[in-house]
């Protein structure tokens, strides 16, 4: 979901005057030096390397940092500035590929890993510059041709005569130019290959944006430009993207067309971004965006509700009221709506939210947003705030409760009490709880082990991986183990785990002995276990220590 958080470019051409410091030019003159510049490298790259005169302007135009570059190696003199720079060109010839990577958009900080060695010159490799014509002709905009090059660059390798085929072959569904423009810039993809299964999946999304932009005339609702078009088919991409690009969702994106026409592409992303977070197919999320759209318009991000109040609200049965109540008190209390989707999730109740809000219930969501915003905190989690905000790391205790605010713990006095046993920073436990996230412990069960032994996420996830790995591969047994004893995770794997275990097994092979609970086994003092051993025989504790507790002395 990365791409989903992309801004859109800007779509209007900015004059951005970029750093000069190293060039020592005074500021007053800094806007007329570039002026200048940009002048002089127009009418070189046209004069002297015979570059077409609109292209030489583009480039000139939209290479700042290039340009800067270039004139931080002249000497400033107001009066002469000019003519230096113009001589300074006759005997230095500039990278002429550097200037249009950046001016076609790409970033300048990329620009040196694109830059090939030993070429120089547009005439050494003149294809980059023929299809950026054939593009900007076509009516690209010459700072957006960047976003083709980083997606697709084989496009700049192809023939003037295979590129203006393609683009044929686009408008061939129907589509105008600045709508083949949009779709290209957003779906880089159309410029590949005919005759193979990427040649179906093409047609497929044609054929679907086809529907949309003709079919439901949302090509009368658009201004008729190129990024108006782009910023169009990026907020439709969203969709898409939801869908497992299966380019099946033409009809229904057209007939609420008014979510793509009314709303940023970035409210869309973070709408769909927060839904997705129930744990529930995109598709379904990109159905529910569509279908209910008033849900676009609610803040889901700052007002405060009571989980209780809100389960209530939807129609929770009270034996399953009564069930969250006992069993996940660390999810309860307030918080705030933009940690809803992990509550629902700690309780084990995503699914069935969603659903609510999905079976044409989404006004339960948007009258209890309307009807009971910002409900009052627990006193005892306001005491603990303030206490928390007289220490001298309150800013990184503070991080650490929003991070178990994000997994779903409530507003309450279990959520602080959980919070003095977490070892390290934030972004230390995410890493933690996500590698037993991938592990494969549940989401709701693995939320309530960290209530039962919050230390599970003060060790490195590679310590975590070893001992999972051991407990299922080694001691043949489930994660399920750990609903019942989390602390398994909390001892030593070397010192402890192993010896023991290993123990337990050759005293069960020679004395026959029934297998005993993990717990007993493995969290039971020294002396316990040594006098457990002597019941099982007198001659066990001494063959545990020589053969298996001696081993885990240091050496001296």
């Amino acid at each position: 979901m990365l791409f989903l958080h992309r801004r859109l470019c800007t779509t209007a051409t900015r004059t951005v005057i970029p750093n000069l410091s190293k060039s020592k030019i005074p500021s007053r003159y800094k806007s007329l030096a570039l002026s200048q510049a940009q002048k002089i490298l127009t009418d070189y790259l046209h004069s002297t390397r015979s570059i077409p005169y609109a292209f030489a302007d583009q480039i000139a135009a939209n290479s700042h940092s290039s340009l800067s570059n270039l004139i931080s190696k002249v000497r400033f003199s107001a009066p002469s500035f000019s003519r230096t720079l113009i001589r300074f060109l006759r005997y230095n010839p500039i990278n002429e590929f550097e200037f249009f990577f950046e001016s076609i958009g790409i970033n300048y900080t990329q620009v040196p890993n694109l830059l090939q060695p030993h070429k120089f010159f547009f005439s050494e490799d003149g294809s980059l510059l023929d299809a950026a014509s054939v593009l900007y002709e076509f009516g690209f905009p010459w700072d957006k041709l960047g976003l083709l090059y980083v997606e697709r660059c084989s496009v700049f390798r192809c023939s003037v005569h295979e590129l203006k085929g393609m683009l044929c072959d686009l408008k061939s569904y129907g589509f105008c130019n600045v709508q083949v423009i949009g779709i290209c810039l957003a779906f880089p993809f159309v410029f590949g290959e005919r005759g193979g299964v990427l040649d179906a999946e093409i047609d497929r999304l044609l054929a679907d944006l086809r529907l949309v932009f003709l079919d439901f005339d949302l090509a009368g609702c658009v201004e008729g430009n190129a990024d108006s078009w782009y910023e169009v088919c990026r907020k439709i991409r969203v969709f898409y993207y939801l869908n497992g690009e299966k380019y099946k969702m033409g009809e229904l994106i057209g007939r609420n067309k008014n979510v793509i026409l009314e709303h940023g592409e970035e409210e869309l992303v973070l709408k769909t971004v927060y839904f997705s977070r129930f744990g529930v197919k995109k598709e379904e999320v990109a159905h529910l965006i569509l279908h209910d759209s008033e849900l676009l318009n609610l803040d889901l991000e700052t007002p405060v509700i009571s989980v209780l109040k809100l389960l209530t609200h939807f129609g929770l049965s009270s034996e399953d009221l009564k069930d969250v109540r006992q069993n996940y008190a660390h999810a309860l209390g307030t918080i705030k709506m933009v940690n809803l989707p992990n509550v629902m999730r700690a309780l084990g109740l995503s699914k069935w939210f969603f659903n609510r809000i999905k079976d044409e219930k989404h006004q339960l969501l948007v009258t209890y947003v309307t009807n009971f915003p910002n409900e009052d905190q627990d006193k005892g989690y306001q005491d603990g705030l303030k206490a928390i905000g007289a220490t001298r790391t309150a800013v990184h205790t503070m991080n650490k409760l929003n991070f178990l605010h994000s997994l779903g713990f409530g507003e309450n006095a279990l959520t602080l009490a959980v919070l003095t046993y977490l070892n390290g920073t934030s972004s230390e436990l995410e890493e933690r709880f996500n590698c037993l996230l991938h592990l494969g412990i549940e989401f709701t069960k693995l939320c309530k082990i960290v209530v039962m032994r919050p230390k599970v996420l003060s060790q490195h996830p590679k310590i975590t991986e070893k001992k999972i790995k051991f407990l299922c591969q080694e001691m043949g047994s489930s994660l399920e183990l750990l609903d019942t004893f989390p602390g398994f995770l909390c001892f030593d794997l070397e010192n402890r785990i192993k010896p023991r275990y290993r123990f337990h097994m050759w005293i069960k092979e020679k004395c026959c002995v029934k297998k005993f609970s993990m717990a007993t086994l493995i969290a039971t003092s020294e002396k316990n276990f040594i006098s457990h051993a002597f019941r099982i025989h007198p001659a066990a504790p001494k063959h545990w220590l020589e053969q298996f507790y001696l081993r885990k002395l240091p050496e001296r």
